[in-house]
């Protein structure tokens, strides 16, 4: 694949985890939160082929707890705008649907934490990157979970894709290149054990939060499929919307 994706990574221990295994040769990742400087456009002069945006612990519009917050909105609605293919994960979901006019809200129904089933609705079928996951893993899937916002509002050319029972928002495509979903098809148990013991020491999970990492043991296989299904489908994305491209240059 020629080009690169630019990776928004907004905290240290939220990065590309399991789906790094299949995207790190593809991937620059800028870390804002060391000083780094997100570019103004996907555009020239660095013409990125895709961008994700990951997971974080402040919320869609904590512009004072993390400064680059406007520039990393500006940067999705310029990549929908240009149709660069995009994938927003848990914050990046939820600054994506912010970025082009949707609502993103405290969770009514409180913190969503562990495994949870979502479901490929049937309009996914048909879609260049849902329909491939669903394919790969089975219109239903546990995937882990880790969030207090939500999406409660999706923007007018968007379209829910999946869905789940706690909080409906877990997959939505807005316009024809960009995928938020609202959970995490990228951490490994490792990662998601550190984000458990911070919670435990923050007081925002119980003390007795183990049976958290036991069921995401039980499942490692199904979530490391999960990571490389999710992989391969947008870089599956990125390599169809690059041949009418080359296409056209011939």
């Amino acid at each position: 694949m020629k080009g690169r994706v630019l990776v928004v990574e907004h905290e240290p221990d939220a990065g590309l985890s399991m789906m790094g295994d299949h995207l790190d040769t593809h991937v620059q990742v800028v870390r804002p939160y060391l000083g780094e400087s997100l570019p103004e456009s996907v555009g020239e002069p660095a013409d990125y082929v895709g961008l994700i945006v990951l997971g974080g612990s402040m919320g869609a519009w904590d512009d004072e707890v993390a400064p680059w917050l406007p520039t990393t909105r500006r940067l999705l609605a310029d990549a929908v705008h240009r149709q660069v293919p995009t994938l927003g994960i848990c914050l990046g979901a939820q600054l994506l649907a912010a970025a082009c006019g949707g609502v993103v809200e405290r969770g009514a129904a409180g913190l969503e934490v562990g495994l949870a089933p979502v479901t490929a609705l049937p309009v996914a079928a048909g879609d260049p990157f849902f329909g491939p996951v669903a394919s790969a893993v089975g219109l239903q899937w546990q995937a882990s979970q880790y969030h207090n916002d939500a999406v409660t509002e999706l923007p007018v050319d968007a379209e829910l894709m999946v869905s789940g029972d706690r909080y409906r928002q877990q997959g939505f495509r807005v316009g024809s290149a960009a995928w938020g979903v609202q959970y995490h098809p990228e951490v490994s148990i490792e990662l998601f054990a550190g984000w458990v013991a911070n919670g435990q020491r923050s007081g925002e999970l119980s003390a007795d939060a183990a049976h958290l990492l036991e069921e995401a043991r039980a499942g490692s296989a199904a979530l490391s499929r999960l990571a490389a299904a999710h992989s391969q489908a947008f870089l599956a994305v990125i390599q169809s919307a690059a041949r009418p491209e080359a296409e056209a240059s011939a």
